[in-house]
């Protein structure tokens, strides 16, 4: 069995790389990280517990520590049904330490829609079909649906990283009816990017140009997964994955490690 790593590292010195209108979307992007090194803020931690001085301490160092504070949209994670909304299917919405394992760890799908897609426009149900008839494998009940959007081209500093083309609540429920429970993208978000979906709503006044691809969770239960990366080793089908978020009690979310299992 061969192991491939779909996460994105999460690192707090890309916050300086990004560019300037996707700053104020930093949380889901980048951590703030203080760190405590050994033979810094880690051995001073330790003295003042420990009541000894650094000349007591191997080398005259500590631990390495770490402060964290982050999203819990941040890089690859895991949507809950409770970020779509408080109700799923008529239901209490679940939240993500509510989510089993077994309903993450599932047979895994690539679906390739560089060719079809376009950069800020929603990808259509025709495009969805037609990546899985080229894919030849099949969608079974519980599986993950990953989609390939083709902004593995782009780093973070690239505009072009967010004007990914997107998911519509149409492409959402056609993929849900079809058996996917876990539906991931390679882009930074699910839907159409938020700046094209305020200006469709300010030209139509139509609420449902909002978010309307994760809104559509609110009627069909799915996890959705963002910001994956490395679907290019994967093959299309006859995998499995794994999507293990940190277990956070009553989130709507929460970053995780994503693994595929290739025999």
């Amino acid at each position: 069995m061969r192991l491939v790593d779909l996460t994105r590292t999460l690192d707090a010195t890309d916050y300086d790389r990004l560019p300037d209108p996707v700053r104020p979307s930093a949380s889901i992007i980048t951590p703030k990280i203080e760190h405590y090194e050994p033979a810094g803020k880690g051995a001073d931690v330790m003295c003042a517990i420990f009541g000894c001085e650094r000349h007591d301490l191997p080398d005259g160092e500590g631990w390495g520590e770490e402060r964290i504070a982050m999203n819990s949209h941040i890089g690859t994670h895991v949507d809950a049904p409770l970020h779509y909304g408080s109700t799923c299917e008529g239901e209490p919405a679940r939240t993500i330490e509510q989510i089993g394992l077994d309903e993450l760890f599932c047979d895994g799908l690539v679906l390739d829609v560089r060719d079809m897609a376009t950069p800020g426009e929603g990808i259509s149900v025709e495009a969805l079909d037609a990546a899985i008839e080229a894919n030849g494998g099949e969608l079974t009940p519980g599986c993950a649906v990953m989609i390939r959007t083709g902004m593995e081209v782009y780093g973070l500093t690239d505009l072009a990283n967010y004007a990914y083309p997107g998911m519509t609540r149409a492409g959402t429920l056609h993929l849900a009816e079809l058996g996917a429970k876990v539906l991931g993208t390679d882009a930074m978000g699910w839907d159409r990017p938020f700046f094209v979906m305020r200006q469709d709503f300010q030209e139509t006044g139509d609420p449902a140009t909002i978010w309307d691809g994760h809104f559509a969770g609110r009627d069909r239960e799915v996890f959705i997964v963002q910001q994956l990366t490395n679907l290019a080793a994967l093959p299309p089908h006859g995998f499995q994955v794994g999507f293990f978020p940190i277990k956070l009690a009553h989130c709507s979310a929460a970053p995780a490690r994503v693994v595929a299992f290739l025999p």
